[in-house]
């Protein structure tokens, strides 16, 4: 079943005790995965700076979450609790491989939306980067 769903979210990011806050508000579709994981996709705009990507998340419980972008920016992320992925992240400026280190998935995403919480940390070649967070809160 995959429906319409408003999407508002929230993207922090922290390095060395100085803040960039995102906030966007577009529409999407959610649909229910056969695992009883759930899926949002989204097209990206200029305020994330993706514009013409369409982001892909699939939520599976607390532990996991994988984020796939297409488009001008391709990238394929993976945010395991308490476990550090290396992965792909395209950028319109070129191609970049990074550490993620998840520290909390808080999913409370239903057939009906719900809300997801996610905080890790981004190193490039086991330099730190940065430490984000993203809050998305998806309605009908």
């Amino acid at each position: 079943m995959e429906k319409d769903v408003t999407i508002n979210l929230t993207s922090i990011y922290s390095v060395d005790r100085e803040q960039s806050k995102i906030e966007l508000t577009t529409v999407g579709k959610l649909r229910s995965l056969a695992n009883g994981g759930f899926q949002l996709k989204y097209e990206e705009s200029e305020v994330t700076g993706f514009q013409g990507s369409t982001t892909c998340l699939s939520f599976f419980g607390n532990d996991i979450v994988n984020l796939s972008r297409t488009g001008s920016a391709p990238s394929e992320l993976v945010l395991e609790k308490s476990k550090k992925h290396h992965c792909h992240y395209g950028t319109p400026y070129g191609d970049l491989n990074m550490g993620i280190f998840t520290h909390c998935i808080d999913n409370n995403i239903s057939s009906d939306g719900g809300e997801i919480y996610l905080k890790y940390t981004v190193d490039i070649n086991s330099s730190y980067i940065s430490d984000n967070e993203i809050y998305i809160k998806i309605t009908e």
